[in-house]
């Protein structure tokens, strides 16, 4: 089917929202628990897969929501469409600080992006999955051997954590990624995984065993701050078991264990 044509408004700079613009019985699809506000005249449903194939049987609609679970989703999304007489709006906020970045399917084509990466499309955009061919980049290359998938001819909208970079890659140009650090590729890329090499650089260089090769014609989107690196960070700050402070060496360290009642 061919896609809803919706406007839309980024709003924010680090926790950013996506403001969706419907005129009357158009609808616009989102991951579960994206959505931030609408207006009265919106309908909300709870649907099996995408919408994108509206004469699709039960069973196929099972079979597509089934694929969103390889790629750690739920197998529900939810459909917004415009009930009312004029324009409504829509909007869709990030789940974690980063960038919402618009991708016209219909001038790059079909786009394959991480795991968690999507957050909302027209109706009539698909999101199934892509299987890594190689080996190599389904081990080493950071998002296993599955990834979303999205086609069709309309908008999409993905987010990922920190500044998005856009490269766009000449026939024979070679980029070489943290495999944590990619978002999105148009199909056209080569994606495959480079040892490090080295003693030096694989055992004290902290960036991992392996790179992400990436070999034009086509674009990347990449992330400055995955949110597995996010989380990392996050986590070794947290307090130790028994409610102590991590001091990191400092002096307030140590007087926020005297506050809390610990000893040095």
């Amino acid at each position: 089917m061919l896609a809803h044509e919706i406007e839309y408004e980024i709003i924010g700079e680090e926790m950013q929202a996506v403001e969706i613009e419907l005129d009357p019985q158009e609808t616009t699809v989102s991951e579960a628990g994206s959505m931030l506000y609408m207006d009265n005249d919106i309908k909300m449903e709870t649907i099996f897969g995408d919408g994108s194939k509206p004469n699709q049987g039960f069973f196929g609609k099972v079979v597509d929501a089934g694929k969103r679970v390889f790629t750690g989703e739920r197998l529900f999304m939810t459909a917004f469409t415009n009930q009312g007489t004029g324009k409504k709006k829509v909007a869709f906020a990030s789940p974690y600080p980063g960038k919402i970045v618009p991708l016209d399917l219909t001038m790059l084509g079909p786009i394959q992006c991480q795991k968690d990466a999507f957050l909302c499309s027209a109706k009539g955009i698909s999101v199934g999955i892509a299987f890594q061919k190689r080996l190599g980049a389904g081990f080493f290359g950071g998002e296993g051997f599955i990834m979303q998938k999205l086609t069709g001819n309309g908008l999409a909208f993905v987010h990922a954590g920190g500044t998005i970079i856009q490269r766009d890659l000449l026939p024979g140009d070679k980029l070489r990624v943290d495999t944590g650090c990619l978002v999105a590729l148009t199909q056209s890329v080569d994606y495959n995984i480079e040892f490090v090499g080295g003693i030096k650089n694989t055992l004290f260089g902290g960036e991992g065993l392996f790179f992400a090769t990436l070999t034009g014609p086509g674009t990347v989107w990449l992330q400055t701050l995955p949110f597995s690196r996010l989380a990392d960070r996050i986590i070794s700050k947290a307090p130790k078991a028994g409610g102590r402070r991590k001091g990191e060496g400092s002096i307030l360290g140590k007087l926020g264990d005297v506050l809390d009642g610990d000893n040095f």
